[in-house]
């Protein structure tokens, strides 16, 4: 118990220094991991600095992911996962951004940050400035939307499979037979069906 305070004191300390250096909007402290939020705008010098400065040194970009608040104005929080291995912590860079505001890019700071960065452009949509390669890398070349946004449809757009006799892939519009089948009551495999409506 006393390990855990002296280290949140440590971080503490440790907020208070950055706070005074970086705009830092606000900060907290849990599971043993320091979470900034910074301004959208001021990502690039605020992760040259925590990768550069002497009593910092998180020169290993662990993790970059997004999470999408559909219902907020700033809808995606773009997050940085950065690891100090001289001092053997981590800290959590967080930034909002809404859906068409784009956000410079970290691959001239952290070279491992390209492949994240791709990642969160095709699965979430969210643009990055000065990107060297920004392309899609996890969906085909003719895929439409962005698949881990909260309102993209769970069945997709298109139906893809391969046709013997033309002998390649094709993309067809999906097809789903139980779309609009409509039941007013609780289980299809209650006996006492009153009335099914198909459209």
């Amino acid at each position: 118990m006393g390990l855990i305070k002296n280290m949140k004191k440590l971080v503490d300390n440790h907020s208070k220094y950055l706070l005074k250096l970086l705009p830092i909007i606000n900060y907290t402290f849990s599971k043993k991991e320091l979470s900034i939020n910074i301004p959208y705008n001021k990502i690039v010098p605020i992760i040259f600095f925590l990768k550069n400065h002497t009593a910092c040194q998180y020169k290993s970009l662990s993790d970059l992911c997004i999470v999408d608040y559909i219902s907020k104005k700033e809808r995606f929080n773009v997050v940085y996962n950065l690891l100090s291995l001289r001092f053997n912590c981590r800290i959590r860079v967080k930034t909002y951004i809404t859906e068409i505001q784009p956000i410079e890019s970290i691959t001239q700071i952290h070279h491992g940050a390209n492949w994240w960065e791709r990642e969160a452009w095709d699965m979430f949509g969210v643009f990055f400035i000065n990107h060297p390669d920004l392309r899609r890398i996890l969906t085909d070349y003719g895929f439409e939307g962005h698949p881990l946004r909260k309102d993209f449809p769970v069945s997709g757009y298109l139906e893809v499979s391969y046709n013997e006799l033309k002998k390649r892939v094709v993309y067809k519009p999906i097809n789903l037979s139980q779309q609009f089948r409509l039941f007013e009551f609780n289980s299809p495999w209650d006996k006492k069906i009153n009335s099914v409506i198909y459209k």
